[in-house]
């Protein structure tokens, strides 16, 4: 039982929002209750196949044309479906989505999907999340830089290029101490 209690903290504090389930031959996807929420707009929509305007009715007018290609593209090729766009809330407030997820061949060989969407709003600039003020936001920002910058040093370290490797370094030395100035 605390296990279960774990994983959904952790998912909660990794910005998970909610899952879909596509059939493509059909043309509908399924989404939970917090993808429901959050993607269409509609909580009442959480486990009934929508078409994908639809399902994708809160994505901002500006994102909208773009996902809609990439998405009909993977859903007439398969594979991997990996997005970052942005979703107008219904308070309208912006909020930065990922999706993530896989388009297969089922066992009768009709091409379907599950992903995950993972709000991802805070590794953007300028985004400042519910419930922070602007000052934590900023050292949100900075954790995110630095946990970006460590994968991209590790990265670097196995590439073997020691210029690449120093420049990363003193990115993460000068995060550090933003990092340590702005913590009392």
């Amino acid at each position: 039982m605390a296990l279960a209690s774990t994983a959904t903290s952790a998912l909660q504090d990794a910005g998970f929002v909610g899952t879909w389930d596509t059939d493509v031959l059909a043309g509908r996807s399924v989404l939970d209750a917090g993808a429901a929420t959050l993607l269409s707009g509609n909580p009442s929509f959480a486990g009934k196949p929508l078409p994908l305007d639809v399902a994708l009715g809160r994505i901002h007018p500006e994102d909208r044309g773009w996902v809609f290609d990439r998405i009909r593209k993977v859903r007439r090729t398969g594979g991997l479906v990996s997005l970052e766009f942005r979703v107008l809330s219904a308070t309208g407030e912006v909020r930065w989505i990922l999706n993530r997820g896989r388009l297969a061949p089922d066992t009768g060989g009709a091409l379907r999907g599950r992903g995950a969407y993972i709000d991802v709003t805070d590794l953007y600039p300028g985004s400042v999340p519910a419930g922070l003020d602007a000052d934590a936001a900023q050292v949100k920002h900075l954790e995110s830089a630095a946990d970006h910058c460590i994968r991209v040093h590790s990265a670097l370290d196995r590439y073997g290029d020691e210029n690449l490797r120093l420049i990363s370094s003193m990115l993460l030395l000068g995060i550090g101490r933003a990092l340590a100035q702005r913590d009392p």
